[in-house]
């Protein structure tokens, strides 16, 4: 078996280490014990941003925002359906995670971030929100392991019953929320309904192959 190499860290601001390994080809982003994300395990993050893009029903030159960019499986997922006229801001806290992006993940990025479409904010993504009222056709949140604040404690404000009124009031009437997590939670659910949102769970394979642990996406439409 190939060892992991450790490659490198970086703190999350407000929140805990994280740390960037290479086995082979893979790399993986490790929180403590948990592996946030891996090169191994992308279809759920890209069915994040293409079973969004498919619920916008063809708007034209559509806004996205992207919270957290992650290995940006999302991202180029989303440039890979949409058209030229269409914006994406994505809005990434750890600025290590860029500089990963575009050294020892280089290859992986692919030149999405790069590309004219993309306006890129180091940031945590909720001021963000804050300030964009009516601004967005979509929000695609990828931030944690789901709707708690593991990364960052701070980012319980994106899932709390006020985070989800200022987040549905940056969309467009008829815009989507759309959060992604490693598993199911009732609770997120019922804040989302109570919230006003037209709501839609899906479960997700891991992997593109249809493989691995499921995971969960909520869609979350503004009426």
């Amino acid at each position: 078996m190939i060892p992991r190499e450790y490659l490198d860290s970086a703190q999350v601001p407000g929140g805990q280490e994280l740390k960037l390994y290479r086995r082979g080809a893979d790399h993986m982003i490790v929180l403590d014990r948990n592996e946030l994300m891996s090169s191994r395990m992308s279809g759920s993050e890209k069915q994040l941003a293409l079973m969004t893009i498919e619920r916008l029903r063809g708007r034209k030159a559509p806004h996205l925002l992207i919270g957290g960019y992650g290995m940006g499986f999302t991202l180029r997922a989303a440039l890979g359906v949409l058209d030229k006229s269409a914006k994406v801001t994505v809005a990434e806290l750890v600025p290590k995670i860029i500089e990963w992006a575009r050294g020892p993940m280089v290859d992986l990025m692919a030149g999405c971030l790069d590309d004219p479409r993309v306006h890129l904010l180091i940031e945590d993504v909720v001021p963000v929100i804050e300030a964009g009222h009516g601004a967005y056709d979509a929000i695609l949140l990828d931030v944690d392991n789901g709707p708690d604040g593991l990364t960052a404690a701070a980012n319980d404000r994106l899932y709390s019953r006020a985070g989800l009124q200022t987040a549905k009031a940056a969309l467009k009437p008829g815009g989507i929320l759309a959060v992604w997590s490693a598993g199911s939670d009732d609770a997120f659910t019922r804040r989302l309904n109570n919230a006003g949102f037209l709501v839609e769970e899906v479960a997700v394979k891991a992997r593109d192959n249809g493989k691995g642990p499921r995971h969960v996406i909520w869609f979350a439409t503004k009426r």
